[in-house]
């Protein structure tokens, strides 16, 4: 509940400085559409927040929920103290500025970190740091859309994994927590209204359709938003790249006005059929003509994928949850406006924008229940529930066929860092190479003779004996067994040395290996104990089977539920 609390009170906080912030720089216009100082306002915007991070930060805090999964992952779910309000300050201006971004991404992580910070001060362990943070994530998602169910859906589907029904108290609670606090400042409305028109079977078929549609949108969403930042990032010069990153979405919002920010304002005119009052360059020519209409809104669809890259890439804090909503109410739009053009039915587009959001949420992220109680709960569209099930499973499971890892997770799956439901793979995640390195052993040069490894021997507790060089590279190794026979023929002692006697080892692992990396070693070497090694080939110590299958053990239980 204090997790809530606060969090709520951070999501509060975020959205009135995006909405200050909006209306200090666009208040002043007489007609803010035709003000070229849009085009100038989102590099503005990401200039300050590059220097914010770059100069008084000095820490990477972009991509929020990727940050989330790798802290529970890779970092025992610990969050460093300043996330609990960075991204706020980062993002606030980004958004504020008009970066095409979301604040979900930015929300989450501070919520996550506020989670984290509060377990750690309590002195609580890995399992419950971790479930404090998925509350922090929680009650973020509930506090900026006003939509507790979602927020707990979204922390167990995405950030969360082996959660029993244990869990889900606490992520009630602080979920419940951050909307009761979001209500009491910002109203019980939902953040969407629309004019929903009844579900009618007969329409079944146009949202498998669309449903087809949203999984290759969000096969689009995901690869192209990916493929421009790392192009983007190619570019060495962080202020070079700001300048082209700022170009280009300026070139962008100037032909689309509707990228401009988050874009919400476009998408409830959509929900509430008043697509005419979306800003255009292009004004009668647009209205004229309803396929050169239908041509502009699908024109936006794909490049809102470029502006949010840009944005990001340009040194902008923000997410991809916000134009995600924004490209599926528009793939909504675009499909059921083609369907009616064609007259192959009549369809209620405020529906189609409404379940497309849903439909590609779930592709993108790879979360189908989170996509379809959220939409409901945020538009009050939960007459239209049949419709989001369909359309976000059939794009969840169109996705799926070209596309394992969802937008959050491409990248941390790519490096070995992922968590995932699979409780070997999450425990094999988690445990980490250099943690289990044991350092015991009694080494011997390998000029050394007989006599002096079985005086060795005779000191060690241990029967495999690692033979290094003068610099302490490793050259090979000697068991008991290999010297059983001739250990007590005192004549050999001075003329057998270790060269003669020593043998390769099966494999080698390097100290910041990825323990699954290690398990396939060990699985096709048949080995029990294997050396590891520095960078330089220098000898650090082994890595045994049975430290591993201890510390597996160990860890299973740190991470099962109680």
């Amino acid at each position: 509940m204090l997790v809530g609390l606060l969090c709520g009170c951070a999501a509060i906080l975020l959205k009135s400085l995006i909405h200050l912030i909006q209306n200090g720089l666009r208040s002043w216009f007489e007609d803010p559409s035709d003000s070229l100082l849009l085009l100038v306002y989102p590099g503005v915007g990401m200039l300050l927040s590059l220097l914010f991070v770059r100069y008084i930060l000095k820490d990477n805090i972009s991509h929020g929920v990727t940050k989330v999964l790798q802290a529970v992952s890779k970092h025992d779910s610990n969050i460093k103290p300043h996330n609990t309000w960075s991204s706020l300050v980062a993002s606030s201006v980004t958004i504020g500025f008009g970066g095409s971004v979301g604040a979900e991404a930015p929300i989450v992580y501070s919520g996550a970190a506020i989670g984290s910070v509060i377990a750690r001060k309590a002195g609580l362990s890995y399992k419950n740091v971790t479930m404090l943070l998925g509350c922090g994530a929680a009650a973020a998602i509930a506090g900026i859309f006003k939509a507790p169910l979602a927020g707990v859906l979204f922390t167990l589907e995405i950030l969360m994994f082996n959660m029993s029904m244990n869990a889900i108290l606490p992520l009630l609670l602080s979920s419940v927590t951050a909307t009761v606090v979001t209500y009491l400042f910002m109203g019980t409305e939902v953040q969407f209204a629309g004019s929903i028109e009844a579900f009618h079977m007969a329409r079944i078929p146009f949202y498998l359709l669309l449903g087809v549609f949203c999984g290759f949108m969000s096969l689009w969403f995901i690869r192209m938003t990916l493929r421009v930042e790392d192009r983007m990032r190619h570019i060495g010069n962080p202020f070079w790249r700001w300048a082209v990153c700022a170009v280009m979405l300026g070139v962008l919002i100037y032909l689309f006005p509707p990228l401009y920010g988050e874009g919400y304002s476009s998408l409830s005119l959509m929900l509430n059929n008043n697509t005419a009052e979306v800003p255009s360059l292009f004004g009668e020519q647009l209205q004229a003509s309803p396929w050169l209409f239908l041509l502009y809104f699908a024109a936006i669809m794909l490049f809102k994928v470029f502006a949010t890259a840009f944005t990001n890439a340009g040194g902008g804090v923000g997410g991809t949850f916000g134009p995600t909503l924004v490209s599926g109410g528009l793939a909504g739009f675009v499909l059921a406006r083609l369907v009616n053009l064609l007259g192959f039915a009549a369809l209620p587009e405020a529906n189609f924008v409404l379940v497309g959001m849903a439909g590609l949420m779930a592709g993108v992220m790879q979360a189908p229940m989170t996509a379809i109680f959220l939409i409901a709960e945020i538009t009050g569209g939960y007459e239209l529930l049949i419709p989001l099930i369909i359309a976000s499973t059939v794009s969840y499971g169109t996705i799926r066929i070209f596309e394992r890892y969802s937008i959050y997770t491409k990248r941390i799956a790519a490096q070995g860092e992922l968590l995932t439901h699979d409780s070997d793979q999450a425990v094999l995640t988690l445990l980490k190479t250099s943690d289990l390195v044991e350092r015991d052993f009694t080494t011997v040069c390998y000029t050394d003779t007989l006599g002096t490894l079985v005086d060795a021997i005779s000191h060690s507790r241990r029967n495999l004996f690692p033979v290094l060089d003068e610099q302490g590279r490793f050259q090979g190794m000697v068991t008991l067994d290999d010297v059983r026979k001739i250990m007590f023929q005192r004549d050999n002692y001075d003329s057998i040395k270790m060269y003669n006697i020593m043998k390769s080892a099966p494999a080698f692992v390097y100290l910041d290996e990825k323990m699954e990396s290690v398990m396939d070693k060990f699985e096709s070497t048949q080995a029990w104990n294997l050396p590891v090694l520095d960078d330089e080939n220098k000898y650090l110590g082994f890595v045994s089977k049975s430290m591993i299958f201890s510390s597996y053990r160990d860890q299973l239980k740190a991470v099962s539920d109680e």
